[in-house]
């Protein structure tokens, strides 16, 4: 009997160290997940981080468009520029040119301090050729001196992007 009550008792406290061990490795690959998921501020519609296309593939995407065409993409580049006037539009990084991004129904905007920074924008991609005008416009926007705004004589091809959603990583 003796031995009987040995052997569970045994049991029991093998048992319990099993438990315990189990308990710590949860709770370390908890922390793990953590660390690793990254904090976004979002504007527009809520979008995810998942299946980004890089600048290059991005650009690639691009090179293949002709005027009038379009194609739902979500994709990842460097701001170069914000509107300083109130943030309704933004030029992002493709590699050897810019994409001119402007949000869906001006239905929201962006701080004017993100140049530099890497989001993410969901939405309509295409080409477009821009007026003087518009050009003008967008350069005066951007703070440019009145001599670089005149040297604008020609309409351009420009890369155009409609962002129904943003997301901008948080500053930590």
């Amino acid at each position: 009997m003796k031995k009987l009550f040995l052997a569970l008792l045994a049991v029991a406290i093998l048992g319990s160290c099993n438990t315990k061990n189990k308990e710590v490795k949860e709770e370390v690959n908890v922390e793990e997940v953590e660390e690793t998921a990254m904090a976004y501020q979002s504007f527009g519609e809520k979008i995810t981080d998942n299946e980004v296309m890089t600048e290059a593939e991005m650009y690639e995407k691009y090179k293949n468009l002709k005027p009038g065409d379009t194609v739902n993409v979500k994709f990842a580049a460097e701001v170069k520029s914000v509107c300083q006037s109130k943030g309704c539009w933004m030029r992002l990084d493709v590699g050897e040119e810019e994409a001119m991004v402007k949000f869906k129904d001006y239905g929201f905007f962006m701080p004017k301090d993100i140049a530099g920074e890497e989001v993410i924008v969901n939405g309509k991609a295409f080409i477009d050729e821009m007026s003087v005008d518009d050009q003008r416009h967008f350069a005066e926007d951007a703070g440019k001196s009145k001599e670089e705004i005149a040297q604008i004589t020609e309409p351009k091809r420009t890369l155009s992007f409609t962002a129904d959603g943003v997301l901008l990583p948080e500053n930590q």
